[in-house]
């Protein structure tokens, strides 16, 4: 049942995104509902998003199905991309040299986020969840890089933001790892 309801999720959630890459139907539907298109994307996002966590959560209570057992090394290995993950999603707000380069950078936070998780998870759920979110981030990036969208073109002067990205997002690392992560996933992201 909660792979179903997570499979579901997945669908409403990247389908969302996914039709945002496709532009001529994207503009349709922007010029028949106005910011209506927002409000259904949001909707359609969010309940999806609901779905995800309800139907993993239920996954993991209940249904647990074991593919791979990961190599112990492969949590260090995640807690570094992890730690570039958050820097990446970080820059994603501030502009800075680090966004520039990335070009797209919560692409990039999505597909170090994804790949980080799938070296640690050797389970069904996990695989079909974060082997999903690689897979659209890879395409995303694929399909703004075709369409001529590169991102940021110019990062401002200096490197405060850049100073900035890094220790915010080192700061968010840490809270998610030591906080966020035990609290609410309920695995220790450090320690284990």
């Amino acid at each position: 049942m909660g792979l179903s309801i997570l499979i579901l999720g997945l669908v409403l959630f990247l389908g969302a995104h996914l039709f945002v890459t496709f532009r001529e139907p994207r503009s349709s539907a922007i010029a028949q509902l106005g910011n209506g298109y927002r409000v259904l994307f949001s909707l359609v996002a969010l309940a999806g998003l609901v779905l995800i966590t309800y139907g993993f959560g239920q996954y993991r209570a209940l249904g647990w199905i074991e593919v791979w057992s990961p190599p112990a090394f492969t949590r260090h290995i995640a807690a570094l991309l992890m730690l570039f993950a958050v820097i990446l999603f970080t820059a994603t707000y501030i502009p800075s040299h680090i966004r520039t380069r990335a070009k797209h950078p919560m692409l990039a936070g999505v597909k170090a986020w994804a790949l980080a998780h799938l070296l640690t998870n050797g389970d069904l759920g996990s695989i079909l969840l974060f082997g999903s979110f690689l897979a659209w981030g890879v395409y995303a990036r694929i399909a703004a890089k075709r369409r001529g969208d590169n991102g940021p073109v110019t990062a401002p002067a200096g490197w405060t933001n850049d100073i900035i990205v890094v220790l915010l997002g080192i700061v968010i690392y840490l809270a998610l790892g030591f906080a966020f992560h035990p609290a609410v996933i309920g695995v220790p992201a450090f320690g284990r």
